[in-house]
C-alpha cells in the first residue's frame, strides 16, 4: 500500500472517489503479498499492482463497478475460478482481493493515517472484509499503540469486536505484519464467519552495518533497496562520513558495541532488525558481537571474514562467555555461497541470506527444485 499512498492522498484530499483493490490473502505461488494495492482513480488512471500484471485488467473493471455502486467486494482470482485464464492468472496462485470505494466520506480517518505513516508513527488499519451481516462489511477501525492519539478511531460494529480485534492488531503492528484474521460475528476468537484485514504500517525495519568499508557501502545500498532504514556505524571518523555512504539513512561515529548497547537500551531494536558486522577486526567485531548475540529479539546477526577469521572470532567469543545457543545465531562467514567477489556481489549474497532466513528458503537454484516457489515463513 505504501507505494500508492501519494496518489491516494492526492485524490482523497481533492474529495475524489477512488477504487482501491488490496490483496488480503494469497495461496500457493501468488506473485504479490497481502497489502499490495492497486488504485483506479477518478480519471480512470491506474496506480499500483496486485499481481504483477496477471489480473489487473479484470480488477480495473471491478473497481469501477464498486465505485459506482459504493458496495465493497471480496473477489478471489486464481486457478480455482472457471475464468482463471480469462483474467490471466496463469502462475498457479490464488489471490483474495478486497475492492472498495475510498473517499473522504467512506474513510474520513485516512488523512490522520497518512500523517502517521509519513511521520513514521506506527498505525494499523483494520477492515471487515466478510461478515454474515452484509451491512458490517467495509466497517473500519484505526488502531495505534498505547500512548498514540487517539488510540482508536472508528468501530467494527460493537465494543466486544473492537476490543478483541484491537488487541490482535497491536500484536501484528508490533511485528510489522499484514494478515487476515477470522472471528465469530461478535468477535468470538474461536468463531468463524467474520474476516478482518489488518494492515500494519510500522516504521521501516532497521539494518545496522558496522564497519565503514567499501563492502559496507554496497550493503547499505542493498539495504535501502530492500526497504530497510540503514545505519552505518564506525569508530573512525575519517571513514564514517556521509560522503562515503550517501544511501544510508544515518552515519554514526561511535564504538560499535557502545552504539548497539545504547540502541537496545533505548528500545530501538526489534525482531525485524538485521545486524551486519563487516569490520573483521577483533577489537571492533568481538565486543559488538557480544552485545548482538545476547539481544533477545533481532532477525539476523552476520559477520564478515575468512574461515581463519571466523575460527579466531568464535574462540574469542567463547572466551567472552557466550553460550552455544547464542553462538548458533551468528551467520559467519556472512552471506550465501554465490561465488561473490566484488562489494556489490557480496552485498547481494548477504541480502540473499537475510531473505532466505526470513522466509525459510534454502538458497538453492529454483530450477533444480520442485514444489512451491514462495515460502511463507
Amino acid at each position: 500500500m505504501r507505494d500508492v499512498l501519494p496518489e491516494l492522498k492526492r485524490w482523497w484530499s481533492a474529495g475524489d472517489p477512488v477504487g482501491v483493490g488490496t490483496v488480503v490473502a494469497t495461496f500457493r505461488s501468488a506473485p504479490r503479498q497481502p497489502g499490495a494495492a492497486m488504485l483506479v482513480g477518478p480519471d480512470a488512471t491506474v496506480v499500483g499492482s496486485v499481481s504483477g500484471g496477471c489480473v489487473e485488467g479484470a480488477l480495473y473493471e471491478l473497481a469501477q463497478e464498486v465505485v459506482a455502486s459504493r458496495r465493497p467486494v471480496l473477489q478471489r482470482y486464481g486457478v480455482s475460478d472457471d475464468d482463471a485464464f480469462a483474467v490471466g492468472l496463469t502462475c498457479g496462485g490464488i489471490l483474495d482481493v478486497y475492492v472498495e470505494e475510498v473517499d473522504r466520506e467512506s474513510f474520513p480517518e485516512l488523512g490522520d493515517v497518512i500523517a502517521d505513516i509519513e511521520a513514521e508513527r506506527p498505525v494499523a488499519v483494520v477492515t471487515v472484509i466478510a461478515h454474515p451481516e452484509p451491512a458490517r462489511v467495509g466497517r473500519r477501525m484505526v488502531v495505534r499503540p498505547p500512548g498514540g492519539e487517539p488510540e482508536r478511531q472508528g468501530s467494527l460494529g460493537s465494543e466486544r469486536v473492537d476490543d478483541a480485534v484491537a488487541d490482535d492488531a497491536l500484536g501484528l503492528l508490533a511485528a510489522g505484519r499484514v494478515e487476515t484474521l477470522e472471528y465469530g460475528p461478535e468477535g468470538e476468537r474461536r468463531g468463524e464467519g467474520q474476516r478482518v484485514f489488518v494492515q500494519s504500517f510500522a516504521p521501516a525495519p532497521r539494518m545496522i552495518v558496522f564497519g565503514a568499508i567499501d563492502f559496507a557501502a554496497a550493503v547499505a545500498r542493498m539495504g535501502t533497496f530492500l526497504g530497510y532504514r540503514v545505519t552505518v556505524c564506525d569508530a573512525r571518523p575519517v571513514f564514517a562520513t556521509r560522503t562515503r555512504f550517501p544511501s544510508a539513512d544515518e552515519v554514526v561515529v561511535e564504538w560499535p558495541h557502545r552504539y548497539l548497547a545504547a540502541e537496545a537500551e533505548a528500545g530501538r531494536l526489534d525482531e525485524r532488525t538485521v545486524i551486519c558486522v563487516l569490520t573483521h577486526d577483533p577489537k571492533f567485531d568481538v565486543p559488538v558481537l557480544e552485545v548482538a548475540l545476547r539481544l533477545p529479539h533481532v532477525a539476523y546477526v552476520g559477520a564478515m571474514g575468512s574461515r581463519r577469521t571466523h575460527e579466531d572470532r568464535m574462540a574469542r567469543l567463547v572466551e567472552a562467555g557466550l553460550t552455544t545457543g547464542e553462538l548458533s545465531r551468528l551467520a559467519s562467514p556472512i552471506g550465501l555461497d554465490l561465488g561473490a567477489r566484488t562489494p556489490e556481489e557480496t552485498a547481494v549474497s548477504i541480502a540473499a541470506e537475510i531473505i532466505a532466513l526470513r522466509w525459510g528458503g534454502a538458497g538453492e537454484r529454483l530450477g533444480e527444485l520442485s514444489g512451491a516457489i514462495h515460502h511463507h515463513g
